[in-house]
């Protein structure tokens, strides 16, 4: 059942596609291609939003759907280096119902833009790194311990949540000894004096 839920979801996606002549489908895909370039830091819904004024109404959460459609059918089209002819192939075989006014707009603009939208996945996959985004500390004593050489001595306990290039947050803990904590401090003091200068 979850396959013609899908199913159902993308034929209405395409049904309000369907709603946009071809001069307004180019230029929502455009700002969508120019973004998936790294030309600019995001799709600004507001300025597809213009739509309203061409006279077709849309809701918001149908011109967010659109977009979220758009932006990982290019997604995956670039990271399977498809071709124009691909791409329509791979559209006409999620939905039936869409015209061919559109998916010549869709295969025009991806033959001029797929190479450029592939190469930048590239680069973002061999720059991708892990973003720290929180880090909780607490002092404790040891009981037990491999690294250190008497019970009783403190120790520092580190937790980060760490975010993964793929988006998944994962968590990593671990516990150091006082001059290893004081070390640790004192590099990230370092790194935090050279990224002010960058």
């Amino acid at each position: 059942m979850p396959a013609a839920e899908d199913s159902h979801g993308v034929n209405k996606v395409v049904d309000n596609i369907c709603k946009l002549s071809p001069d307004l489908l180019t230029e929502a895909c455009q700002h969508i291609l120019i973004y998936l370039q790294g030309q600019t830091k995001g799709v600004d819904s507001a300025e597809i939003y213009k739509f309203q004024r061409a006279g077709v109404r849309l809701d918001h959460e149908a011109l967010q759907n659109i977009i979220r459609f758009l932006l990982l059918t290019f997604r995956s089209a670039g990271k399977s280096n498809l071709s124009g002819d691909d791409l329509v192939s791979r559209l006409e075989e999620g939905s039936k119902k869409w015209p061919k006014a559109s998916l010549q707009v869709l295969h025009r603009l991806w033959s001029e833009h797929g190479t450029l939208v592939h190469a930048q996945q590239q680069v973002q996959a061999m720059l991708s790194i892990s973003q720290l985004v929180d880090m909780q500390w607490k002092l404790g004593m040891a009981v037990s311990s491999d690294t250190c050489r008497s019970l009783n001595s403190p120790y520092v306990s580190l937790l980060l949540k760490i975010v993964e290039p793929s988006g998944q947050i994962c968590q990593r803990s671990f516990e150091m000894t006082i001059p290893q904590f004081q070390n640790f401090h004192k590099q990230f003091k370092e790194m935090a004096a050279v990224m002010e200068t960058v």
